[in-house]
């Protein structure tokens, strides 16, 4: 992608989060996001086919975000500091995550941040004996540790984010402890 091509998409996230954080991700419009990023209709339609691949696109990107920018972090991903690094992320509040997971739009964005989250529990835990000693289907477990996290970050949202992400991923290994 060239500079103008990221410029302009830039465009597109920064109005499309804009709106998310006002309205219900329902009741926007197409419209509404090319008149807030300032581009024809034409230029949005050629870099998102529909507002749902826009969404599915920015979760994608403000993940794959998250995951690619460890350097602050020193992580090497063992014991729980995948999980440590992702609440990191997000108390920063890089990319406006915060808004949107606080926003009336939350389900939307943690059910993408829930599917690109079971790719790296699986190649967290998938040397686990629990995942291959057939007690438990690992499709199971991978299903039942993200949603785990995924409801460790809304309780840790929703209370203002009181604790450390050190406290809240010790809560979180805690829990699943005894199925890892």
């Amino acid at each position: 992608m060239d500079r103008r091509q990221r410029k302009t998409r830039s465009a597109i996230f920064s109005a499309f989060i804009e709106l998310l954080e006002k309205k219900n991700y329902s009741k926007i419009s197409v419209g509404e996001i090319i008149e807030r990023a300032d581009i024809g209709r034409a230029t949005f339609y050629a870099h998102f086919e529909t507002k749902d691949f826009l969404l599915k696109e920015l979760c994608e990107e403000l993940f794959e975000h998250i995951l690619n920018n460890d350097k602050n972090y020193d992580c090497n991903f063992d014991g729980g500091s995948v999980f440590l690094h992702l609440l990191k992320h997000l108390q920063e509040n890089n990319n406006n995550i915060l808004g949107l997971l606080s926003s009336e739009n939350n389900e939307i964005f943690l059910r993408y941040f829930k599917s690109n989250l079971k790719k790296l529990v699986i190649a967290e835990y998938s040397d686990n004996e629990n995942f291959k000693n057939g007690k438990l289907p690992e499709d199971y477990l991978v299903n039942h540790i993200c949603a785990s996290f995924v409801e460790a970050v809304s309780y840790w949202i929703s209370h203002k984010m009181q604790q450390t992400p050190e406290e809240i991923t010790k809560y979180f290994l805690a829990t699943i402890e005894p199925i890892i």
